[in-house]
């Protein structure tokens, strides 16, 4: 009988670039980790080019295994059949146009084999494209939770989750808050289970004025808005501790309707959406 593996490496794709689709699935079969399937699920099921670049690399490494969609289902009902589909104890989110670091897969196991009170792990991402900057996250749990009723600190394209709590607790994306169906996983996980992000980079996060994180931003923040809304009454001591400890510093913030972030200028840096840093600026 065949062994499951450890890890399940799960990607949605969409009309993916093919050359950024070769790049991330380069970086998966590169990993110094080994033990992993590596699902690519095709959401453009018309869209033969990546179906063959697929489909070449699953020929050559038993480890990607290629299905598709009938019809165009959308982000989140992918991402739920990609949960269901998954053998591994951990899964690990990957977007279909990012590059994981390649002991990605290895250090985030080794965290969580070694702490079983934890359920997720992420990282910090890198962008590359337009700029170099880091997106970093805190630390501990306790800090998390707090940054959560702000907006989402746990970076999904980096991020590994034990499958049990999943399937123990009955919890998957919800497609009522696409696209910002990963901010919501996180806030239904504060209940059941414990987070940690690694301090550094494990993902490089394209960022070229095409991505859809970009093109569906107006969406996600009315989203995000609202999962922030129920964090903030539900957890009304976390939010409390989130003002005190994210606000000092803050010269400005600029929020569409008072609720949807904008800008934010803190600490000499200027934050587009209030957590991707733009530039530094010098007070006189």
């Amino acid at each position: 009988m065949q062994k499951n593996p450890r890890v399940s490496v799960l990607t949605p794709i969409y009309n993916t670039n093919p050359a950024h689709l070769r790049e991330m699935i380069e970086s998966i079969l590169n990993q110094t980790f080994t033990d992993f399937e590596f699902l690519i699920l095709n959401d453009s099921p018309d869209n033969t080019e990546i179906e063959k670049i697929v489909l070449e690399y699953a020929k050559r490494d038993k480890r990607v295994k290629y299905s598709k969609n009938d019809k165009n289902m959308g982000i989140t009902p992918s991402r739920n059949k990609l949960l269901k589909m998954a053998h591994g104890e951990y899964l690990a989110i990957f977007d279909h146009d990012d590059i994981s670091m390649p002991q990605r897969l290895q250090k985030e196991v080794d965290y969580l084999d070694a702490n079983p009170h934890i359920g997720v792990v992420s990282g910090w991402l890198q962008y590359f494209g337009t700029d170099n900057n880091i997106c970093q996250t805190p630390e501990y749990d306790s800090q998390i939770r707090v940054y959560l009723t702000e907006n989402c600190f746990v970076l999904h394209t980096a991020s590994m989750i034990r499958k049990s709590v999943l399937v123990d607790n009955n919890i998957e994306y919800e497609e009522f808050y696409t696209p910002a169906e990963d901010y919501r996983l996180w806030a239904r996980l504060m209940d059941v289970t414990h987070f940690h992000n690694l301090q550094e980079v494990l993902v490089h996060y394209r960022w070229d004025g095409d991505n859809t994180s970009q093109r569906m931003n107006d969406a996600r923040e009315e989203a995000a808005a609202n999962i922030r809304m129920e964090l903030s009454c539900k957890y009304p001591e976390y939010r409390r501790w989130a003002e005190k400890t994210m606000l000092p510093g803050t010269r400005f913030r600029l929020r569409l309707f008072g609720i949807i972030p904008i800008l934010k200028i803190k600490h000499n840096t200027v934050f587009l959406f209030e957590f991707i840093p733009l530039f530094k600026i010098k007070w006189k």
